[in-house]
């Protein structure tokens, strides 16, 4: 393991860790990346400062990196029983650190440009069958239960809507108009959309705000979505509240909110709706992001065929001639 001899810093010399600070900074409100990708990132970097100055952080010197410093550190993610795809964010992180320091004239080299990161096959997303979820969403819950009452709106937005779990928790009052059915999302790179839903969910919307306000007192509230508590939803809740729901319908894959979303895109294509149109709601930043969702569909045409056509049933086909 390598460690770096300290440099001698001066008033105007900026302490290389502040550089990291720096490149946060920047790729958060220049580049417009979302607080999640920030904060992974964040780790990343400060994991590869503690791998080469275990001792003192301060000792780093992000000028010295070599390519071979970058090859120790995933030997030891590896052997420490870090996952491939994880160890691929991280040197994904360090190359664009050091591509931001390269445009600073910071370092003349990007020790990480060279590390050859490993390719997945991109696996088909998971998902629930529509009946799956109707028989969720039309079981009955207590009109008094507040948490129930939370819970079921937080599970028919995001397989209505489609939107994200991160944009379910920045969901402002004011931008969700049951009326008109549309709500306004803030979403990555804080773009906004406008994402349209139907009467059911308006509906539901209706009966949960007359809810909240009973629980909570707050008749319009900053945030969408309150906590029993009063205060306002957050990531690892809305985790919890799916995975209860998802759990107790049986089926699912998986039980994460990121399933609902994938459910979403799922029945929209299945029934007929334009890929581009698909590709508007969800917020992706390209086509090729929907596309992925194609391949559900044709997987469950093909599954259709095999089970239905009378030629496909045929369990063995003989085309030589008998003796």
């Amino acid at each position: 393991m390598r460690i770096f001899v300290a440099k001698q810093l001066t008033t105007n010399d900026m302490n290389d860790n502040l550089l990291i600070e720096d490149f946060l900074k920047h790729i958060r409100y220049e580049l417009n990346l979302s607080a999640c990708t920030v904060l992974s990132y964040r780790n990343d970097l400060y994991q590869f400062v503690q791998f080469l100055s275990p001792d003192d952080a301060t000792r780093f010197d992000a000028a010295s990196v070599t390519t071979n410093d970058m090859r120790a550190w995933m030997a030891q993610l590896g052997h420490n029983g870090c996952g491939p795809r994880s160890i691929r964010r991280k040197m994904q992180a360090a190359r664009a650190f050091y591509k931001f320091l390269m445009k600073r004239g910071i370092t003349a080299t990007n020790p990480a440009a060279d590390i050859e990161l490993a390719k997945f096959k991109t696996p088909l997303p998971s998902y629930l069958r529509p009946e799956k979820l109707d028989e969720l969403l039309d079981t009955p819950i207590g009109t008094d239960d507040y948490r129930a009452i939370l819970k079921r709106t937080v599970v028919m937005m995001l397989y209505e809507t489609g939107i994200r779990r991160a944009e379910l928790v920045e969901l402002r009052d004011a931008d969700v108009d049951a009326a008109r059915g549309e709500m306004k999302v803030h979403g990555k790179r804080n773009k906004e959309r406008i994402v349209p839903f139907g009467n059911e969910l308006a509906q539901a919307i209706t009966a949960y705000r007359q809810a909240r306000g009973k629980q909570t007192g707050t008749v319009r509230p900053a945030q969408f979505f309150l906590l029993p508590n009063g205060k306002p939803l957050y990531p690892e809740s809305v985790y919890r509240m799916v995975h209860g729901e998802l759990a107790a319908v049986g089926g699912a894959p998986r039980l994460s909110p990121h399933v609902l979303r994938h459910s979403f895109a799922s029945a929209m294509l299945n029934n007929g709706a334009e890929i581009n149109s698909v590709k508007e709601i969800m917020g992706h930043e390209s086509l090729a992001a929907t596309q992925v969702y194609t391949h559900i569909t044709f997987s469950e045409l093909k599954n259709n065929y095999k089970h239905a056509h009378p030629r496909a049933l045929k369990k063995e086909v003989n085309y030589g001639s008998k003796d």
